[in-house]
């Protein structure tokens, strides 16, 4: 993977500001808005029925995250995504949780089989549940899996015929054929509340303004992972650390990815 590539995107999203249109959960949702703006996109976070069809069709891309979903807020996702699907952007889902209970991982199917879903971002047990293998989730938090993640990770992109994207020590990307992994980040990511959720909406943003939708998410998991790693090296715990991981993921540059980011082919 050429980092320039990587640069070249943020440059991209920084110079078009695309607007993200947010259905989310109310746990994160104020982090998802401030990262989406520190990365250099707009965000908005728009769930109402009689609204979410014209919001989405201002943007250049939608984030759906389950994490506190209700019968409303799914039948705006399914509205939003039908009207996404029609103007040809991008869905990035985030199955916060399935796994967990039936209604959640029931929802992620319904997403994923009544729209056009471009990446499925979520932690090794959520796609394992997905993909149809043995994923051990309490809550939202992931306990591991009892297969090779990335061969789980490419089962699911050729079936559903989409990307997914894996958080996790290291990130991995893939529609079924092509697999990158991205080791930037630090351990101090996962002691923070919605930094998952942070990384759908910048994969959300670089997706907004690339059609190759592998190369977009290993660029957000790479920026979010690298603005992680500076931002733990002048934190003094959780607290901290995610004051100035909105500083670091501001302040990235393109130089700063192009040295740093460590994405490499699988």
């Amino acid at each position: 993977m050429d980092n320039k590539t990587l640069a070249e995107l943020l440059v991209e999203v920084r110079a078009k500001r695309p607007l993200i249109h947010h259905i989310t959960n109310y746990v994160t949702v104020n982090d998802c808005a401030n990262a989406t703006i520190c990365i250099g996109a707009s965000p908005v976070m728009a769930h109402a029925r009689d609204e979410v069809a014209e919001m989405v069709s201002m943007a250049g891309a939608l984030v759906l995250n389950i994490g506190t979903l209700d019968d409303a807020q799914v039948d705006s996702m399914l509205i939003a995504g039908a009207k996404a699907n029609g103007l040809g952007l991008p869905i990035i889902l985030d199955p916060v949780g399935a796994g967990a209970t039936r209604l959640r991982t029931a929802t992620a199917y319904r997403l994923i089989n009544d729209l056009d879903i471009a990446v499925v971002k979520g932690n090794a047990a959520e796609i394992a549940v997905l993909a149809g293998a043995e994923g051990n989730i309490k809550g939202v938090e992931s306990y591991g899996i009892s297969r090779d993640p990335l061969e789980v990770a490419k089962a699911l992109a050729k079936k559903m015929g989409l990307v997914v994207a894996i958080s996790g020590a290291t990130d991995i990307v893939t529609d079924g054929r092509r697999a990158l992994l991205i080791d930037n980040g630090h351990p101090l990511m996962g002691k923070v509340s919605g930094t998952g959720c942070m990384a759908a909406s910048i994969i959300g943003s670089f997706c907004a303004v690339s059609r190759d939708y592998v190369t977009a998410s290993a660029a957000g998991f790479a920026a979010f992972g690298l603005a992680g790693e500076k931002a733990a090296s002048h934190c003094r715990g959780p607290a901290s650390f995610k004051a100035a991981l909105m500083d670091e993921i501001y302040g990235l540059t393109p130089e700063s990815l192009i040295k740093e980011a460590r994405v490499r082919e699988a």
